[in-house]
């Protein structure tokens, strides 16, 4: 049994189980359950309030908030793209809160979540060396990493920085 992000409570039983078993399993763990939702809904109202620092309610703040991540990005952006020999198909900014970025590796499309104005310069430039390593190597193994540690050593230390930040632990883009 486990309690998702989202507060929905999922309980696995072998084929044949019946519900009556399923269901006093989970009456004799509703402590637990109550426990883990509540640990669930702080998470998420710290989440929630560090997200709510950009305002992105209407167009006019989405376009400025565009405009001001594309002034730090695409610098960045241009100065990897040479460093790592890769290219870049288009780019886009989304008001995403599950990622920091995406990539298509085929297209070289890249986006990125405009929350990451939150953070401070070096951790969007480590999300920015991220995804461009992944137009190198798409997907997270060790080949990967070594991209990273050889075009932005800190790698690590800017993911901890930004967990640290905005309470995401468990989150790797």
């Amino acid at each position: 049994m486990r309690v998702t992000k989202t507060g929905d409570i999922n309980v696995s039983a072998s084929v044949g189980t019946p519900k009556s078993v399923v269901i006093a399993f989970i009456e004799e763990h509703r402590d637990w359950i109550e426990k883990s939702l509540k640990r669930v809904a702080e998470s998420n109202a710290k989440r929630n309030s560090f997200f709510d620092r950009l305002p992105l309610e209407t167009q006019a703040q989405c376009d400025e908030a565009s405009e001001r991540l594309a002034d730090i990005l695409v610098p960045m952006l241009m100065k990897y793209e040479q460093l790592m020999g890769v290219t870049i198909g288009g780019l886009s900014f989304k008001r995403t809160t599950t990622r920091w970025g995406s990539c298509n590796h085929r297209t070289h499309r890249i986006n990125f979540s405009i929350y990451l104005l939150l953070l401070p310069e070096w951790c969007i430039e480590h999300v920015a060396v991220h995804e461009l390593a992944h137009l190198l190597v798409p997907n997270h193994s060790a080949e990967f990493y070594a991209v990273m540690d050889k075009f932005f050593p800190r790698w690590k230390e800017a993911r901890a920085e930004t967990n640290r930040i905005c309470r995401m632990e468990d989150d790797e883009d």
